[in-house]
């Protein structure tokens, strides 16, 4: 007796379409907020990246404007601040990353292995505030306290016998924005880092007391591997903004006397596409600064594959 064949009809994809939508409709109406952000906000302006081709005019449009290929790129590769300011865009960037990145996980670290659940949630509470304060008043408390009157200017000056605001010298403008941008973003940082704490498993640290392994072996040998992939993906997505340096911290707390040292590219593209409205010139500086971002992000990615098998694709 021959046994009869099962007949599997392979659905069309127009039908499987219609089953997840009848099974997850509620979460596709949710997402329609955040595909409607990113195409109004994300890539309609894409097109705007053939400005950086044109000599742009507002009354001409993109359709009018003149094609000058690479001209603002050459023009811009050639300029004699091009170095100057390449250079402090990574130096403050690399800064950031070096002092800022590891913040959030060692203040993750230290908060997992408080006993007091009441101090731990005060803690947080107190780091996660600064990032909810508006940058013009976090950087006015920034320039009040480090004045010569202020709390940290008069007690710097007071210990290396220095005088006047701690802003107007060049040596204190990174330390500054470095110190104070990990004030400022530290606690925030930190919350994804505590999210993968928790999902660690907890029989790895008694099997771990059993072997007689201190607080310290603990964290070395079961808590940070079993957050490396989350720190790795940070990391990754770190490197995607190694030159976008904001302009507005750098204004805020910079002047003529530390000009020198704080401006960056996305300052001189401010000064060039708003204050001198060279549309084109800007849209220059600007697209080669995402494309360098883009190969740092392409680069990172790529190590972290090839290293330790964790990459975001």
């Amino acid at each position: 007796m021959k046994a009869k064949k099962e007949v599997i009809t392979q659905k069309t994809f127009g039908q499987r379409v219609r089953r997840d939508w009848t099974m997850n409709w509620t979460l596709y109406v949710l997402m329609i907020p955040v595909l409607v952000y990113f195409i109004l906000f994300c890539y309609l302006p894409m097109y705007g990246i053939v400005m950086s081709f044109q000599d742009y005019s507002i009354y001409k449009g993109f359709t009018g404007s003149e094609w000058v290929g690479f001209e603002h790129f050459i023009k811009f590769f050639q300029s004699p601040r091009f170095g100057e300011l390449l250079i402090n865009t990574i130096r403050i960037s690399l800064a950031c990353l070096a002092f800022g990145f590891p913040a959030p996980i060692v203040l993750a670290l230290l908060l997992n292995e408080l006993k007091s659940a009441r101090l731990g949630k005060v803690i947080q509470n107190c780091t996660y505030i600064p990032h909810f304060v508006s940058l013009v008043v976090a950087c006015s408390i920034v320039k009040l306290f480090t004045n010569e009157t202020g709390i940290i200017g008069a007690f710097v000056n007071a210990i290396t016998g220095a005088d006047g605001n701690m802003l107007n010298y060049k040596e204190n403008f990174l330390p500054i924005y470095v110190i104070s941008n990990i004030w400022q973003e530290c606690g925030w940082g930190s919350i994804i880092y505590l999210a993968a704490l928790t999902g660690i498993d907890q029989s790895l640290y008694e099997a771990a007391e059993v072997d007689g392994a201190g607080k310290w072996k603990k964290v070395i040998s079961i808590t940070l591997p079993s957050i490396l992939p989350t720190i790795i993906i940070m990391l990754i997505m770190r490197m995607g903004s190694i030159l976008s340096v904001g302009y507005e911290k750098i204004l805020l707390l910079g002047n003529d006397a530390t000009s020198e040292v704080s401006d960056v590219l996305s300052t001189y593209n401010y000064e060039v596409g708003i204050k001198q409205s060279r549309y084109s010139y800007s849209a220059a500086i600007g697209l080669f600064n995402t494309l360098v971002n883009l190969a740092f992000v392409q680069g990172a990615n790529w190590i972290s594959r090839k290293v330790n098998g964790y990459a975001l694709w």
